[in-house]
């Protein structure tokens, strides 16, 4: 494809859709242009900064036409920050546009005709991730910074507060980060892998209130530890747990190998639903617990438990949904390939009494085909697997034991909707999908699939 147009034209165009990334789509002579700000409907003059052969990006000088969903953005970091993307589009105007996007998603790359129900929001789409992990970091002209990551990049946008976190990370950013020179705490800068504080995570449970505070640092020795943890927690009275841990290599990953508890508790304890869960300082849980009650509770109703059915849950992480299934299955069977989520998995049922569960660490394309031979036969089976969708050998196995009834619960509308193709060409049909709003103001969108032997 020729570009129809060139680098620093100005044009007006028509925004038909959104990328993943949140950008506007318009198209010229079917030509894509990415337009940073844009929102479906809009028709705007636009500059062209970059043509490349098969698409370009381009500026907006003015707005023509505004969407009956465009708002102002409430952050005042909205434009440099690259954690959130649609604060711009009304809550009700991001709701319509995932339930399209999910939809549009399951035709072109699935060819489902399955219906896609409208999302399910939040009644408060503001303050609800449970889970912050802040970058510290060198400014400019020397000065400590913290917040987070510019829209691809790893420059820190030094911020203050952030309207989807927790106050406690608010006071993170502002309030520990002024603090940190009067302790000698000096911040980690990237270039030069030089300084102690690479990140500050912090973690509630909205249930009980409790809050851990973790001190990622460059290396084991901490002399200002004792200095910290007073300082941590004269600033947040409610934190019940502050944790060490060391990451001394020159990597983007935030956590390392070796985990300290400072001062308090090794975990923190909070609940979704009925069910309770014991979180440490790495484990894996959803960063938004009121809708992760609402995407659980779906999973549950599609799953259709009458308390005697035999359920198996692959991708079964530290036992969630597991464990949400388990309160109306008459025996649930997790499988996981990471050990330390089977030993949590088996510490939260454990927690709450569950007598009806077993969990094993291994590959689910390789156990589950061994639990079928040991007679170990489902009536559901449930999935959950990572954004880059199910493993193909996974997908086999479920079209080759044939449960009655599967769950899909899923994090990336592509992925599910090539795994659906696959079910269904091997002997499923879609039912329904749910779309669920588990990350406002992103274009993130969760949903779970229901899915029927024929």
């Amino acid at each position: 494809m020729t570009a129809p147009i060139n680098k620093n034209d100005r044009t007006t165009v028509y925004i038909e859709d959104l990328t993943h990334d949140g950008n506007g789509v318009a198209k010229i002579n079917g030509y894509p242009l990415f337009i940073q700000g844009a929102l479906p409907g809009e028709t705007m003059e636009v500059h062209v900064v970059k043509t490349l052969k098969n698409y370009g990006f381009a500026k907006i000088i003015d707005i023509t036409e505004k969407s009956p969903d465009r708002v102002d953005a409430p952050c005042e970091y909205f434009a440099q920050c690259g954690g959130c993307q649609l604060q711009h589009l009304s809550y009700e105007g991001q709701l319509k546009w995932k339930q399209n996007m999910v939809a549009n998603v399951m035709k072109r790359l699935g060819k489902i005709d399955a219906p896609v129900l409208p999302v399910k929001g939040m009644d408060e789409p503001w303050h609800y991730r449970n889970k912050s992990q802040i970058p510290f970091g060198l400014g400019d002209s020397g000065q400590t910074v913290a917040g987070f990551y510019k829209m691809k990049s790893h420059a820190i946008v030094d911020m203050e507060r952030c309207l989807i976190q927790t106050d406690e990370a608010d006071v993170m950013m502002a309030d520990f980060k002024e603090k940190l020179a009067t302790l000698g705490i000096r911040p980690y800068d990237e270039q030069s892998n030089r300084g102690m504080l690479r990140h500050v995570v912090v973690r509630k449970g909205r249930a009980t209130g409790e809050v851990m505070i973790v001190l990622v640092t460059k290396s084991r020795k901490f002399p200002q530890a004792e200095a910290a943890i007073e300082m941590l927690r004269e600033l947040v009275p409610n934190v019940t747990s502050i944790v060490q841990n060391i990451n001394g290599e020159k990597t983007n990953v935030i956590f390392g190998n070796e985990t300290i508890t400072l001062w308090g508790k090794d975990t923190i304890e909070d609940t979704i639903g009925n069910v309770r869960f014991e979180i440490s300082a790495r484990s894996f849980y959803q960063v938004n617990p009121l809708q992760t009650e609402v995407l659980y509770k779906q999973a549950l109703d599609y799953a259709q438990l009458t308390g005697n059915e035999r359920v198996i849950d692959a991708y079964c992480g530290i036992g969630s949904i597991s464990l949400f299934l388990a309160q109306q299955a008459g025996h649930v069977m997790g499988v996981e390939i990471v050990p330390q989520a089977i030993e949590d998995a088996k510490r939260n049922a454990e927690l709450n009494g569950f007598t009806n569960t077993y969990f094993e660490a291994g590959p689910a394309e390789e156990v589950i085909p061994r639990w079928y031979k040991e007679g170990k036969e489902a009536d559901v089976l449930v999935v959950d697997p990572p954004r880059k969708g199910c493993d193909e050998a996974l997908l086999q196995t479920i079209i080759e034991q044939k449960p009655k009834r599967v769950v899909y619960v899923s994090c990336n509308p592509a992925t599910l909707a090539r795994d659906l193709r696959i079910l269904e060409d091997g002997g499923y049909k879609t039912q329904e999908v749910q779309p669920v709003d588990m990350f406002p103001h992103t274009t993130h969108c969760e949903a779970v699939a229901w899915l029927e032997l024929v």
